[in-house]
């Protein structure tokens, strides 16, 4: 039997494309809040006015997002000792040797760690956004909390820009079959035999 392997829901799709499209629309204005000379940004984005004020509700999007697929994937998401196993033999699969890789379940140890490097630091970003968001809450005794919000806002986004780069080359320069995964939601059983041993013995009883 050939047919091909449901990987991701319809829903776990639609979720992850509407964290994308936030997480770029928040990154892009971002930047151009950042420098001076990434501003003509915002101009292409609708102008100043318009970025500022979607950039912190698409914000609370991506945080959404973050949240449900936590619901959603808490138990996929857990670090296995198989995990580790795999973990330790990095080597091939940086050499694209996925046959001499342990078997390992949905997701590697790599995907984990990026989602819950996007996830921590996407609440990071949450909380020190909703201080930057309404700063007139905030009393100017409290200014070292502005000042702390304004660092820890910055550091956490480039923890993200970081994460988000690595992913999207993974997912299409690296593994092969990743992305189109994400559009059909569907895989072939090579692939999942190949890449994800572990939940393709699962999903299919062989």
């Amino acid at each position: 039997m050939n047919d091909p392997i449901l990987r991701y829901t319809l829903v776990e799709r639609v979720m992850h494309w509407i964290a994308a499209v936030a997480f770029c629309y928040v990154l892009a204005t971002g930047l151009a809040f950042y420098s001076p000379h990434l501003y003509w940004i915002a101009t292409l984005l609708g102008g100043a006015p318009t970025s500022r004020f979607w950039h912190p509700w698409l914000g609370v999007v991506f945080a959404a997002t973050l949240f449900w697929m936590l619901k959603a994937w808490l138990g996929d998401m857990r670090i296995t000792p198989a995990d580790r196993k795999w973990g330790d033999s990095m080597q091939h699969y940086i050499r694209n040797e996925d046959e001499n890789l342990p078997p390992i379940d949905r997701f590697n140890i790599g995907q984990k760690y990026f989602f819950w490097g996007m996830l921590w630091a996407g609440i990071v970003l949450l909380l020190s956004g909703a201080v930057l968001w309404f700063p007139e809450l905030i009393p100017w005794s409290l200014r070292g909390l502005r000042f702390a919000a304004v660092l820890l806002h910055v550091s956490s986004a480039l923890i993200t820009i970081g994460l988000f780069i690595i992913h999207v080359y993974m997912g299409t320069a690296v593994v092969r079959g990743g992305f189109t995964s994400i559009i059909r939601g569907e895989v072939s059983p090579a692939w999942a035999r190949t890449h994800h041993r572990l939940w393709f013995q699962r999903v299919t009883g062989k």
